[in-house]
């Protein structure tokens, strides 16, 4: 038996795909309806990763989203506890972001790890966090090497996560799993619990730029992988569903799942995160009550 056939016999996963969509289900059905309200929708704004990730990203573009995060309290000065949590761009983009974000308590996300694929020489995805973070990054979201990992290559992912969350330094660390990649119940588990191993700071479900990203039973799965990690350990994980959230029912849907799974204590930003674009109108315009299109 190898380090991982251990690692992963420790924290064992019994539910198949089925089970896992059944259980997911009925958390949801039993106590959604009571996270649906305006308190939560707000925590829920305050949990964005306010995300621009596209080829013709410009540099207008970014300073125009970090001066609608800059003057949120403005205009809504009864949600100026609730602004986003960060913005996140491409690496190339982040020194647009420093110079521009004044908004207190907003950090600057970068991708990182060769996004979205991973398909690059990992001395280039070290490279490119450094660089990231040397730029004004507080946050890097990497990507698993979802290939190496379906095909068993679990040191050489294991590596890769540590190498570049060494070189993140004191920048809070996310490792973005790909789940609609991974596809099954079983390789979500065991990607979680690898890149925790690895020294993950947060796991996060998806790129945004595949056809299936963040699903609910990619939450449950997830979130009971973190449970399972801190019981053994003691170490606090962040989770974050990304791509594919964007209607304020599908984020009160994960926000249910955290909660229920991993109780109160994740129920904030340093430990709960959504990386959307959408989502941040939508919530808006259920809090205030008519149609918001400030972001």
């Amino acid at each position: 038996m190898n380090k991982f056939e251990e690692l992963f016999a420790q924290y064992p996963f019994a539910l198949n795909d089925e089970q896992v969509k059944a259980q997911t289900a009925d958390i949801i059905a039993k106590h959604a309806a009571e996270n649906n309200n305006a308190a939560v929708w707000k925590q829920c704004l305050h949990q964005i990763d306010l995300t621009t990730l596209m080829g013709d990203d410009t540099y207008a573009r970014v300073e125009k989203m970090a001066a609608c995060v800059n003057h949120f309290a403005d205009h809504y000065p009864a949600l100026k506890d609730f602004n986003v949590a960060s913005i996140c761009v491409y690496p190339a983009l982040v020194p647009v972001v420093k110079a521009n974000l004044k908004a207190p308590g907003v950090g600057i996300t970068s991708v990182v790890g060769g996004f979205p694929a991973a398909q690059t020489f990992i001395e280039i995805k070290v490279a490119e966090v450094a660089m990231a973070v040397k730029e004004g990054a507080t946050e890097c979201d990497m990507v698993l090497s979802q290939g190496k990992f379906l095909e068993g290559k679990y040191q050489e992912c294991f590596d890769e996560i540590a190498e570049q969350k060494a070189a993140a330094g004191n920048a809070h660390f996310k490792v973005i799993l790909e789940t609609g990649a991974l596809k099954t119940a079983e390789n979500i588990w065991k990607a979680s619990i690898l890149a925790m191993a690895a020294g993950a700071d947060f796991i996060k479900t998806s790129t945004g730029k595949i056809a299936v990203n963040a699903t609910p039973e990619a939450t449950f799965i997830m979130c009971q992988a973190i449970k399972a990690w801190k019981e053994k350990t003691g170490a606090i994980v962040g989770y974050k569903p990304a791509g594919g959230v964007s209607t304020t029912d599908e984020a009160v849907a994960h926000f249910t799942l955290v909660k229920e799974i991993l109780g109160q204590d994740w129920l904030n930003n340093k430990l709960f995160r959504f990386g959307a674009s959408r989502l941040a109108n939508n919530l808006l315009t259920s809090i205030e009550g008519s149609e918001q299109k400030y972001f």
